[in-house]
């Protein structure tokens, strides 16, 4: 089992270390802003976790990627808890790309590898788009 360890700080902030080791310090006061708030780190993850799936794709299918960029936005539900209900995708990618294999590799991403995706999908409705630069 993985464990992550949550210091509080003073108010509302925190300092997590990841099982990783790795350690970031959060900030649940929005106004004063000094660090990523807990939500907002979940749709970094979906991004990073997805990116990571896209491009290693992409590399195993000889597609000459040179650039990504995915941009994730994210709309919460009015009552508490407040989740993230509707969240939209848009991947941004340059290189020499054959579509399909951009849009497949989105797809089994999306659909199979990416358990951010996975469950934030379960709460959520994921919708998203590709953009292809040459």
């Amino acid at each position: 089992m993985q464990t992550a360890r949550v210091l509080w700080v003073e108010g509302e902030q925190f300092l997590a270390t990841m099982p990783s080791g790795h350690a970031i310090t959060f900030d649940c006061d929005r106004e004063r802003n000094s660090g990523p708030g807990p939500m907002e780190m979940l749709l970094g993850a979906l991004g990073t976790c997805t990116a990571y799936d896209v491009a290693e794709i992409l590399k195993k299918k000889r597609q000459k990627l040179v650039g990504l960029e995915v941009m994730v936005h994210g709309e919460r539900a009015a009552k508490p808890p407040a989740v993230w209900a509707k969240i939209e995708m848009v991947y941004r990618l340059k290189g020499d790309l054959n579509e399909k294999a951009v849009r497949d590799a989105i797809e089994l991403s999306q659909s199979k590898y990416c358990s951010v995706a996975a469950m934030l999908g379960q709460v959520a409705s994921i919708t998203y788009r590709y953009e292809i630069a040459g």
